[in-house]
């Protein structure tokens, strides 16, 4: 792999992620673009302790585009978009950040009821392909395996930003699933502080730590291998499962068979295995009906500085579709309460997708 910097009209950095190693890069951004937002602020919800980011400049942000207008297409002759030039893989920094280096806001105090902070971190956009009419489970091996290297190469990076707490890779698929531009990309968000539901899984790995003196996510996968009748599919360095109390119609957890904390720790014989039953996941979730299967597909990595003994790198998946002709929509109990209602057993979507194996 080779990766290449450059620098965007506004200042944004891109980086060019290709497979040949002798590739060279020379395109420049001649846009006329104004300044990337910087008034960007974070209030704390003191009746639930999370933060909530306020970006009011991101109303404006590109929606549903034509094809011929898509901004994560190469640039063509007359039609200047984000990334100058054809690519294997791109990742830039978002023009329409929810968070960015060197945020600005009134601060105040941070322990009080109306505490306000500057949205300091970096939101990525990463591009998967230049191909606008493919999608990542189309991708061959050696094209994933580039996102996977990408993937990791960025999160050393914004690890390294001393704002940043968490660094979190994920796809959005489907319109049903609120996406606003059909290019097969992802993002990755460094945040400033911990996301609930990664502070909530460190929590219950605290405490299990210490309760049992073992890693939780270890003990979990352990316990779904010892009782097989959610795993999907394994190979020499992974195992994929449908979780024992799935939250989603189709959820599904993916985790390394060796602890890393996050993508930087996978050897190369590790991506390469990740690459191929990735695919394999996302070809049998397709096959599921007649579409393309709407997902989100999060990465979960250890976070930045703290509790990284007890985080376990893993992939979870989900989706909203409940049948074929039906959404899950997230009414009264799960967006008021959180608490979820599964219409679908875990053990029979696990059958389900074993059954659509190649």
């Amino acid at each position: 792999m080779k990766r290449t910097q450059a620098v965007m009209a506004d200042g944004r950095e891109l980086f060019y992620f290709d497979r040949d190693e002798s590739q060279t890069r020379t395109a420049v951004d001649e846009r006329d673009l104004p300044d990337v937002a910087s008034s960007i602020e974070r209030r704390l919800d003191i009746s639930t302790g999370d933060w909530v980011a306020i970006t009011a400049h991101r109303q404006s942000r590109t929606f549903k585009p034509s094809r011929a207008s898509c901004p994560l297409c190469a640039s063509a002759p007359g039609s200047p978009t984000e990334i100058p030039e054809p690519y294997d893989v791109v990742v830039f920094e978002n023009r329409f950040p929810s968070f960015v280096e060197g945020a600005e806001a009134a601060e105040t105090a941070p322990d009080g009821p109306y505490a306000v902070l500057p949205g300091n971190g970096r939101c990525e956009v990463v591009c998967f392909t230049d191909d606008h009419d493919t999608s990542f489970g189309e991708l061959s091996p050696a094209s994933a395996r580039l996102v996977i290297d990408a993937w990791a190469d960025r999160t050393a990076d914004l690890s390294q930003i001393e704002t940043v707490e968490h660094v979190f890779p994920f796809e959005n698929r489907g319109e049903e699933i609120g996406v606003t531009l059909s290019h097969p990309h992802g993002q990755i968000y460094a945040y400033p502080f911990i996301p609930p539901r990664m502070a909530a899984h460190m929590r219950q790995a605290r405490e299990h730590h210490h309760r049992t003196g073992r890693n939780l996510f270890a003990d979990i996968l352990a316990g779904e291998l010892a009782d097989g009748r959610r795993i999907i599919a394994t190979s020499e360095c992974f195992t994929a499962f449908v979780p024992h109390a799935a939250r989603w119609p189709v959820e599904v957890h993916l985790y390394p068979n060796r602890r890393v904390a996050d993508f930087t720790g996978l050897t190369d014989v590790e991506r390469d295995d990740l690459a191929v039953i990735y695919l394999d996941i996302l070809g049998r979730l397709d096959r599921m009906y007649d579409a393309p299967l709407p997902y989100i597909a999060g990465w979960v990595q250890a976070p930045v500085r703290r509790d990284r003994d007890l985080g376990y790198l893993h992939l979870e998946l989900v989706s909203i579709r409940r049948s074929a002709d039906k959404l899950k929509y997230l009414a009264g109990s799960e967006s008021a309460m959180g608490a979820f209602i599964n219409d679908v057993a875990p053990e029979a979507a696990a059958e389900r997708l074993r059954e659509l194996a190649t």
